[in-house]
């Protein structure tokens, strides 16, 4: 069985932090003050306060301007279809453009967008697949979407000599193979088959955009279309009027403001001059409420902040090492301390909302006495690691400090090497022995294939190891790849995440909540597993309340 192909090499403007594997660059708002939160009445999970009626199916009328508050920004901010770097960029690509397809707000169905259907060219195989366009699908220009909009989005995304952030997700298409097959069709041959591929090219990221496409002069299929835009600022939009999912839009202007200061965010919100903003911190979670006439909006997540053991050095070479220190967290006390308690635990896997998730595994749970065995049997008792941290994500250097601190009672001595982002994305990125990172809610075929792969290019952990077990994980992650049979496939996953739960290199304490706060006098805004704030920023699904 072949390795999966790899993806295009980015060049320096694309970091791991700025690709963000389909991640947020402000993330889950997660610090101090979740008791604010419990007094307050939050019920987390629910996305719900205590007395207030859920919104996502409000009576909303059309009209009005709506502006919303991103977290951070910069002047190196962007409309690039296909580069969206920060938290506003992302947020604008959301709204202007749209991809064939992506996951739904919930996480349990894909919603098809530019395209009607992606299916298989023949019955069991993933090699090659047909897309049939949206019956009059428009872009804001007035053109009707065409296959071969398609192809030049798709050439533009893995272009070898610009490759963009897509470049890394679906750089296995077989370019030179794409081809119109009807009037609304195209066929996408991939070098290698690929089950996952419908979720992998359905990313935000991976926008289908009119041949000719300027960036400075953005069109796309959006519900909002380009009116005005400041890098590092604001940007402004007007209501598409040929939307496809008629009678949205709800509103009829657009205004996304950067803030890169999380009270400004909050009092520009409570002081009426915003409708809506990202990443409420936890902290001020019980002002938003108390202030009244707010809403606060929690969703559970797939999202992940692990530790990452480079399993090809020393001293977490040695599995017994690596299950040592996974059995050294206390998960509970971690979601409390780090958390405020928005969030849950996890079990040291990822993808917990892919049907395929191996929920038979059991729960790990500290354990002193078993981690202080396994590193007696490895020699390693009073074990001395550097653990490098950065806050690269609210309550990751946190997380970190509660760490070594669990990891005493197992007389293990971590020594933090806090650094700042820039050095920890610099030339050393994927080469620490122990770290910390983030990563986003994804399948799991399309989260092994960014980082649990060989070829993967965000292999942290340099997984798997080169053993037996390790060749047998590549082989079933290849198998299940190719695999159209969602049966077979999950025996096959089942197996491998059994190898990577037993052997792997991260340890995954817990999914953090995404939190998001906005105005009572709105509706439509619904909890989005995926981790993206204001239910994937669709804002083509908000409106004030009738």
């Amino acid at each position: 069985m072949t390795q999966p192909t790899p993806a295009p090499e980015f060049g320096d403007r694309f970091t791991r932090r700025q690709v963000l594997r389909g991640a947020l660059a402000g993330g889950a708002a997660i610090g101090a003050g979740g008791l604010l939160a419990a007094c307050a009445g939050v019920q987390p999970g629910t996305g719900a306060i205590k007395g207030s009626p859920p919104t996502g199916d409000a009576k909303l009328k059309r009209g009005g301007v709506m502006s919303v508050g991103a977290t951070g920004g910069s002047s190196a901010d962007t409309l690039d279809a296909h580069i969206p770097v920060t938290d506003p960029d992302i947020m604008r690509n959301w709204n202007l453009y749209e991809s064939l397809a992506v996951r739904s707000p919930d996480f349990a169905s894909i919603d098809y967008l530019v395209a009607e259907s992606i299916e298989p060219e023949h019955t069991g195989d993933a090699s090659s697949w047909i897309v049939t366009i949206r019956d009059g699908i428009e872009f804001h220009n007035g053109k009707t979407v065409a296959p071969e909009d398609v192809i030049f989005s798709l050439q533009r995304i893995i272009d070898p000599k610009a490759p963009k952030t897509g470049a890394s997700s679906i750089g296995y298409i077989d370019t030179k193979g794409l081809k119109q097959v009807g009037s609304r069709q195209l066929r996408i041959p991939l070098k290698s088959a690929n089950a996952a591929f419908v979720d992998e090219i359905g990313q935000y990221f991976n926008a289908i955009v009119p041949i000719g496409y300027d960036p400075s002069k953005p069109v796309g299929t959006g519900a909002f279309m380009y009116e005005s835009f400041t890098p590092g600022q604001q940007s402004v939009f007007k209501r598409f009027p040929n939307y496809w999912q008629h009678p949205k839009p709800y509103v009829d202007e657009l205004t996304i403001i950067d803030f890169t200061d999380d009270t400004a965010r909050v009092n520009a919100l409570l002081g009426g001059q915003l409708q809506a903003i990202d990443n409420l911190p936890t902290a001020q979670i019980g002002e938003v409420i108390g202030y009244g006439g707010y809403k606060v909006l929690i969703a559970e997540t797939g999202s992940w902040q692990p530790f990452t053991m480079r399993v090809d050095q020393p001293p977490f070479n040695d599995a017994r090492v690596r299950q040592a220190m996974r059995l050294i967290v206390d998960r509970p006390q971690m979601v409390l301390q780090v958390l405020s308690g928005q969030g849950r635990i996890a079990n040291d896997m990822y993808s917990p909302f892919d049907p395929a998730y191996n929920s038979s595994l059991p729960q790990r749970h500290a354990d002193v006495e078993q981690a202080k065995s396994l590193l007696k049997q490895a020699g390693q008792e009073g074990l001395h690691v550097t653990l490098v941290t950065s806050p690269v994500f609210q309550g990751v250097v946190q997380c970190a400090e509660v760490f070594a601190q669990q990891a005493l009672a197992a007389g293990v001595k971590v020594n933090l090497d806090q650094v700042n982002t820039s050095i920890f994305y610099g030339p050393q990125y994927l080469k620490w022995a122990f770290a910390q990172d983030f990563w986003a809610t994804r399948e799991y075929l399309p989260q092994v294939a960014q980082g649990s792969v060989p070829a993967a290019p965000f292999n942290e952990c340099h997984w798997p190891p080169k053993n037996a077990q390790g060749t047998r994980f590549t082989k079933l992650i290849n198998e299940a790849t190719a695999e159209l049979n969602t049966a077979k496939r999950t025996e096959l996953l089942h197996e491998a995440e059994q190898i990577e739960y037993e052997l792997g290199g991260y340890i995954i304490p817990y999914f953090s909540n995404q939190i998001d706060a906005y105005t009572g006098k709105m509706g439509g805004f619904v909890e989005a597993k995926s981790g993206f704030p204001l239910g994937n920023y669709w804002f083509k699904n908000v409106g004030y309340l009738a």
